[in-house]
């Protein structure tokens, strides 16, 4: 009996970045799985390390007829007993079988990508309760958040190689360089943040313009992209506030992730870090594409260590409590059970 995860997705991302962190975390609970995925050779290398066994497929459009086989005939190799797709791409590809289908949903996603399939896994209680108004049944759909971890012992990515002085403020943005992020939110907030260095760790179609911005608001020099990391972790260590200005976010594991590093966060109130933070007890919300209000915070942060030092406990509170990793595992190994798949 085997759990088979497919995602359709090229890109890094953070849906991306979380679906190796489950596959592996789950692996490390020892529970058996494989996973069916379009050709990335990253994400292949890191399921390869944590022991998972991996079939690659184009995943592709409507003309598509070949990835839905080869993934039906991986599953029945590994004795597949429960499906989990990871996006509509994926969903689209997920054949049927004698195995259970589920639907992992990370947004607010076409749901007839996901007709016939036996249930759906939401990472919010907003997706959750936004399901079921589109007439899924209560009993169908069921929550399991994200899971936040770090490293026991972490060595800070250190600020010479990106050319980055030694005590000024860091901050540090994450995220996929697209517009629903706000990158271009960061870098104007940067402008009123005169002694601060700002670093973007990310990849994605808006690199040239957010770079020829950062120019024309006359702080390029304090600004670094360094690209797609797999292992952000590091750089979380490195820095001092993080920021998280998305205008869309259903969840945003940036949050979580920060609060699990140590760093404070402050954010845009967009969906899902207005739902998850608690207002001047884990983080600070800003209004969405406020660049004035975003470096007010971050402002108020880097010049009251206290306040930074509350925030900090209190999210890591809030990992221990709500997104631990074996908590979370074990909502996963409920609903394999509850599918008869455990």
């Amino acid at each position: 009996m085997s759990i088979l995860h497919l995602l359709g997705s090229a890109v890094d991302g953070g849906a991306e970045t979380y679906f190796t962190a489950l596959v592996a975390a789950m692996r490390r609970a020892g529970i058996a799985e494989a996973c069916a995925i379009r050709p990335h050779e990253g994400r292949e290398r890191m399921l390869a390390e944590a022991g998972v066994a991996v079939r690659t497929s184009a995943f592709g459009g409507p003309l598509d007829l070949l990835t839905r086989p080869r993934v039906a005939a991986f599953a029945r190799r590994t004795e597949t007993s429960l499906a989990i797709a990871w996006m509509n791409r994926a969903a689209r590809h997920t054949p049927r079988g004698p195995w259970k289908r589920i639907g992992r949903l990370g947004g607010y996603y076409n749901l007839k990508y996901y007709r016939g399939f036996d249930g759906l896994v939401a990472n919010t209680r907003d997706i959750e309760a936004w399901v079921v108004d589109q007439g899924w049944p209560a009993e169908r759909v069921r929550y399991i958040p994200n899971f936040a971890t770090a490293p026991a012992e972490i060595t800070p990515a250190r600020r010479a190689d990106h050319d980055t002085p030694e005590g000024v403020p860091l901050l540090l943005g994450l995220g996929r360089l697209h517009a629903s992020k706000g990158h271009d939110v960061s870098l104007k907030a940067l402008s009123l943040i005169p002694d601060a260095w700002l670093w973007i760790a990310g990849a994605g179609p808006l690199e040239d313009k957010l770079k020829a911005l950062a120019t024309a608001l006359g702080v390029g020099e304090r600004v670094r992209f360094l690209g797609w990391r797999d292992d952000a972790s590091p750089f979380y260590a490195a820095a001092d506030v993080c920021l998280f200005p998305s205008r869309f976010e259903p969840l945003g594991n940036v949050v979580i992730q920060s609060w699990a590093h140590g760093l404070p966060v402050v954010a845009a109130a967009s969906k899902g870090p207005a739902a998850l933070i608690h207002e001047d007890e884990d983080g600070l919300l800003v209004p969405i594409d406020d660049h004035e209000a975003l470096a007010a915070a971050v402002s108020r942060l880097l010049g009251d260590p206290m306040t930074r030092i509350r925030l900090i406990q209190n999210g890591h509170a809030r990992v221990e409590a709500e997104f631990g990793e074996a908590a979370v595992i074990a909502q996963w190994r409920a609903l394999f059970a509850d599918l008869g798949a455990g």
